[in-house]
């Protein structure tokens, strides 16, 4: 009784400063909704629980069946559909294709059994029990089999969404509500005249949702490679992106499905050109996580009326049996999904968490069974069905949060426990920003090869000679420094800035390199002016001396989100270099972040060391061996490395294991046979032991 009368004071000294509910001016509005997303996580972060859920109960407070604060508008309906296209086009963003082929058939397993067990069961429930015709009882059963992916910015704040189990989750939603829309456009199809020819009306469907994924498949990626070298804007790159996310979602619900479903295949396609670690993905991520996603949830919680609740008996048993059913029949699809494809439990409560949730497709369903008006005037699906469907949206995203967060939060401390034994050093990575036009690559690579789980491991130098003009020459070189830092900022990557005199360039990245000890140094690969000059420029034998830790000069001429493949040679006995776990650590990486394959050249002994150590790493689905006699034959590889491929020369500095003649003129070799492709030379680290000495198998390898 107290605290109705403090809401309807609230609200009387609301309307005595001119403030009428609903409030109506967009202003307030927005203010509103911006004050709900910024305090829900943070109160209900203290109350440790999901602050989804603080979304969607904020949503029923302020809506029209609450305080009547707010209606639900068009705005509403705009960015709520924006959020619900992101849910699922980040969803195929952030899956790990490297892992599909493993993972496909445990998608589909459980994507069929999500929507086979629902079915089965709740239609039987829905007939046997609750005494409804066929149709009626196959539509209220494709609301137990559909659900959304309500809770999936649970596990991308805990980092583990290219875990097995969120891989096959995203997969499994596709194929469920793709079945559920299917059955969705059938059964309304009978009472829109579409009864005759229905089995040509379904192949009629099915196969423009086949044509219209094999554009998008063929047609996105090569637009967007384009789009991408010919532009570097980043607000350009982000409205492109979304421009085609739209776009696919348009054309799906043109041909009759749902804009979810192309939303999701945008985000597959697109996949291998946003690195998860780039500015881009990390500019996509923080605009739907902060607007279009929290808009989505408290829309959702608008349309939920409380009253439903307190209807009735017969309202609360219709409504406990849907929750029951909904819940229940999801838990079973889980289960039985583990038992046969032999997954962990912590994976079957996370599958369980992300596939219990209902919104759009849940909507869809009820939504056209209400507005389907039968010849005696009532609706195919009552009111009684449609209040219990917005009140089921509520339980099972409440009770899909809980879940998700609780097996979110086990599987991120499994993988720190499990990654935490691999790091093995300091990881500090040195770039020298004396070029603004090699800038944003060199950041780019350090960012990609970069230990994430190590802080502030990114460094930047800019070095002004002594022998130039002090004044200009310093500020150009202030300004790459703060350039630098807004680039990897953009990943969300913090980067320390060094500005340094020195006699000379090269001198002063040797220096701070030892000052700031530098595992890895990324330069820039000089353009030579004249003959006279080095194609490697400050980068000399006696710079190479001073510095014994790897040292990776590049050349790219064209972003690394479009390269296709890595093309990397290896001469003889680099195995046996102190640096050959990390140089083919970092490759790995790229590789892996980019999404692109790899293929490895070099002699017999090479490649088997290279094999071993990348099933210890359980990286071999993108990667190739082959053979290659000699290192002579080196040049041949150019005829195979096209302009969108990146070849990477391993080197090695005179006196090593590795080192031979030809590797004197390696940088003008490169330079000169590849020069209509994006290069990498790889100078390996030279301190610590040998691969010979370490016993990294498991047991000691030897050369045979």
């Amino acid at each position: 009784m107290l605290n109705y009368t403090i809401i309807v004071a609230i609200m009387e000294w609301f309307s005595s400063i001119g403030i009428r509910f609903p409030i109506t001016d967009p202003t307030w509005i927005f203010f509103l909704v911006l004050g709900i997303i910024l305090f829900a996580p943070i109160i209900f972060g203290k109350l440790r629980i999901p602050h989804i859920i603080g979304m969607i109960l904020a949503g029923m407070v302020i809506g029209e069946y609450g305080m009547n604060v707010i209606t639900r508008d068009d705005s509403f309906r705009l960015f709520g559909n924006v959020g619900l296209l992101y849910i699922m086009f980040l969803a195929g963003l952030e899956m790990d294709m490297s892992n599909f082929k493993h993972i496909r058939n445990k998608a589909v397993v459980f994507g069929v059994l999500g929507f086979l067990v629902p079915m089965v069961a709740g239609y039987a429930v829905n007939s046997w029990l609750l005494d409804y015709a066929t149709v009626p009882a196959l539509l209220i059963a494709s609301m137990y089999a559909s659900h959304t992916l309500v809770s999936y910015p649970i596990v991308s704040r805990y980092g583990v969404s290219r875990q097995r189990s969120v891989s096959v989750s995203v997969g499994a939603t596709a194929i469920t509500d793709c079945l559920t829309l299917f059955l969705l456009a059938i059964l309304g199809g009978l009472y829109k005249g579409e009864a005759t020819g229905g089995a040509l009306n379904i192949l009629f469907l099915v196969v423009k949702v086949a044509v219209l994924t094999c554009c998008v498949v063929f047609f996105f990626p090569r637009i967007g490679r384009w789009f991408f070298r010919k532009y570097s804007n980043g607000v350009l790159q982000f409205i492109f992106v979304l421009a085609m996310m739209f776009l696919s979602a348009g054309l799906m619900k043109i041909v009759g499905m749902e804009g979810i479903l192309g939303a999701f295949l945008a985000g597959l396609v697109l996949n291998r050109l946003i690195p998860g670690v780039s500015t881009l993905m990390h500019n996509l991520e923080f605009v739907g996580n902060a607007l279009f996603i929290p808009y989505f949830l408290i829309g959702v919680g608008m349309m939920i009326n409380l009253k439903v609740f307190f209807a009735g008996w017969n309202v609360a048993l219709l409504l406990a049996i849907m929750v029951v059913m909904a819940i229940l029949t999801k838990w079973v699809t889980a289960w039985l999904t583990q038992k046969l494809c032999g997954m962990t439990a912590l994976e079957r409560q996370l599958m369980y968490g992300l596939s219990t949730s209902r919104a759009a497709a849940t909507l869809a369903v009820v939504l056209v069974g209400y507005n389907i008006i039968l010849p005696d005037g009532s609706h195919l699906l009552g009111s009684e069905i449609l209040n219990g469907a917005i009140a089921l949206i509520l339980i099972t995203c409440v009770v899909s949060s809980f879940a998700t967060e609780r097996a979110s939060r086990k599987m991120a401390l499994v993988e720190m426990e499990q990654t935490d034994v691999e790091v093995s050093e300091t990881e500090n990575i040195l770039i020298s920003v004396g070029n603004p036009a090699t800038l944003h690559n060199l950041v780019s690579l350090a960012v990609f090869i970069r230990d994430e789980r190590q802080q502030d491991n990114v460094i930047a130098v800019n070095v002004v000679s002594d022998n130039v003009s002090g004044g200009r020459a310093a500020r150009m070189g202030k300004r790459s420094l703060e350039q630098a830092a807004q680039i990897a900022m953009g990943a969300a990557v913090n980067i320390k800035t060094v500005s340094r005199y020195s006699a000379g360039v090269a001198t002063g990245v040797v220096h701070t390199a030892k000052e700031q000890d530098a595992t890895t140094l990324i330069v820039g690969l000089h353009q030579p002016q004249t003959v006279a000059e080095s194609f490697l420029g400050n980068i000399n034998a006696d710079f190479l001396e001073k510095v014994h830790r790897e040292v990776i000069v590049t050349r790219m001429l064209m972003p690394f989100n479009t390269i296709r493949r890595i093309v990397v040679a290896i001469p003889a006995k680099a195995q046996f270099e102190a640096g050959f776990l990390k140089w083919v650590g970092h490759l790995v990486k790229l590789s892996k972040t980019l999404g692109c394959n790899i293929h490895f050249h070099g002699n017999d002994e090479s490649l088997k060391f290279v094999d071993a150590l990348l099933r210890m790493k359980k990286y071999t689905e993108r990667v190739k061996l082959i053979p290659m006699e000699g290192w002579d034959d080196m040049l041949m590889l150019s005829a195979q490395v096209n302009y969108d491929h990146l070849f990477v020369a391993v080197s090695s500095r005179p006196g090593s294991v590795s080192y031979q003649e030809a590797l004197a003129q390696l940088p003008e070799t490169v330079g000169r046979y590849f020069n209509n492709c994006s290069i990498i030379i790889i100078y390996p680290d030279q301190a610590g032991e040998s691969v010979q000495a370490a016993s990294l198998f498991g047991h000691t390898f030897d050369a045979k």
